[in-house]
């Protein structure tokens, strides 16, 4: 989600132990920098301020400009035209994971553990955005499916019961449930303010590119 959120760290409920956004493991010679994958929190408690995110909070915030933009949100330029794009019907799977695509791709779908590159924009549900790969401008790139990113996003991509995989070039919506996102932990959470809620549904306009 230079990156949602994009391990979109994996979700922990033990809170004894380091959560995974989505799973947002990201190896050491792999740099996640998006909300969909992890915060770091020890990197950058000292020089970010009071909402710092560690790195298996964030999906892929930019290590600098994107963690600036956590701590002041800004509306995203086409979601504050009201009634410029058609609502979409969401569709949901079982696994509480809700799905629209608005673009239906016509390249091939993601394979488990594929180096891949998206664009995405995240917002809470009062339509706060938390993260946006477009104001950056550069996509996240991240490996499907192995936790790097939420299990949100994992699923939401590669597809899963009752949800058929992305295609290249095609523009989904997700609505993903705690459960799927940064669940009772949220993110970017410091001095009793978080970035993203505990508990909070995340929406997430997701734009699969291909193969990195």
């Amino acid at each position: 989600m230079n990156s949602l959120p994009f391990s979109i760290p994996t979700y922990n409920p033990n809170p004894n132990t380091t959560p995974r956004l989505g799973s947002f493991t990201a190896k050491k010679r792999h740099t996640v920098e998006s909300a969909a994958v992890n915060f770091n929190e020890t990197k950058y408690s000292k020089t970010i301020g009071p909402a710092s995110l560690s790195r298996r909070e964030a999906l892929g915030i930019g290590v600098c400009f994107g963690f600036l933009q956590l701590l002041n949100p800004q509306p995203y330029p086409a979601a504050a035209e009201t009634g410029a794009t058609p609502p979409c019907d969401y569709t949901a799977a079982p696994s509480g994971l809700a799905y629209c695509d608005k673009v239906i791709g016509s390249g091939p779908e993601a394979v488990k553990g594929q180096l891949i590159k998206a664009h995405y924009v995240g917002r809470l549900e009062n339509g706060t955005v938390f993260d946006s790969s477009y104001n950056r401008g550069k996509p996240l790139a991240f490996r499907v499916g192995v936790g790097e990113v939420i299990k949100g996003w994992d699923e939401g991509i590669l597809g899963g019961e009752g949800i058929p995989a992305m295609l290249a070039g095609g523009k989904r919506k997700l609505r993903i449930p705690p459960e799927l996102g940064y669940g009772m932990r949220g993110a970017g959470c410091r001095g009793g303010s978080c970035v993203i809620p505990p508990n909070s549904v995340l929406l997430f306009d997701v734009e699969f590119i291909g193969k990195a």
